[in-house]
């Protein structure tokens, strides 16, 4: 998992599994926590309490700093970067659950919090698009979008990884022929590439292993 604090909104009722580059283990996206967000009430406008180790900052009973959490549907459905076709198809899966996925952490060297959002399928839990939003003057706007399905976004180490399963024609959803695990770096207005690894998976055992050469990009 990410070193960003993690806030889980819901519970998700299916089960998808899940890798990261190097693991050995195939499946249909990145490593993550299966979740899904209620709706509640719309983004605050007021900025987020400071995680950055000021005294004054009140801190929740485990350590962390207090953040203030939104309702990422709203952000999202508010948000005019956010194509209309992720809108339409965001949709409840069951009941008033959403299926969206929410990391607040320290990505963009600012302030306050940061917010993660990944849009997943209801059908398979794949990404469908992954958002990265930066408060500015008490309001969150959208600093990183990628609606390149499958896609999943994380906070490692105060950078954004994004993880994309590859697949041939021919490859089942269990079972992408390869991964690309790209590192983005703030650097300052907007996110830059640092680095790119690409690991392609071997087809012994139906795909069980990942191929021993891995392509890094710097």
């Amino acid at each position: 998992m990410s070193t960003g604090t993690v806030v889980l909104v819901g519970t998700v009722l299916f089960a998808a599994g899940c890798s990261t580059g190097g693991t050995g283990l195939k499946d249909g996206g990145p490593a993550r926590t299966d979740t899904v967000a209620k709706t509640g009430p719309p983004p605050a406008a007021e900025p987020h309490a400071s995680s950055s180790g000021d005294a004054s900052a009140p801190a929740a009973p485990s350590g962390r700093p207090k953040v203030m959490k939104i309702d990422p549907v709203a952000l999202l459905k508010a948000d005019p970067k956010v194509s209309a076709e992720v809108k339409r198809d965001l949709k409840p899966c069951t009941g008033k659950e959403y299926p969206v996925d929410v990391s607040y952490g320290k990505v963009t060297g600012g302030p306050a919090v940061d917010i993660v959002v990944n849009v997943l399928s209801c059908a398979d839990a794949l990404g469908r698009g992954s958002y990265v939003y930066r408060e500015r003057g008490g309001r969150y706007e959208n600093v990183f979008s990628d609606e390149q399905p499958p896609v999943y976004a994380e906070i490692d180490r105060g950078d954004l990884v994004v993880t994309k399963p590859v697949y041939a024609k021919s490859d089942a959803l269990a079972y992408p022929s390869g991964e690309d695990v790209i590192t983005y770096r703030w650097s300052g207005e907007k996110f830059t590439e640092q680095d790119r690894v690409y690991t392609e998976y071997s087809n012994v055992d139906g795909g069980g292993q990942p191929a021993p050469a891995t392509t890094s990009k710097n």
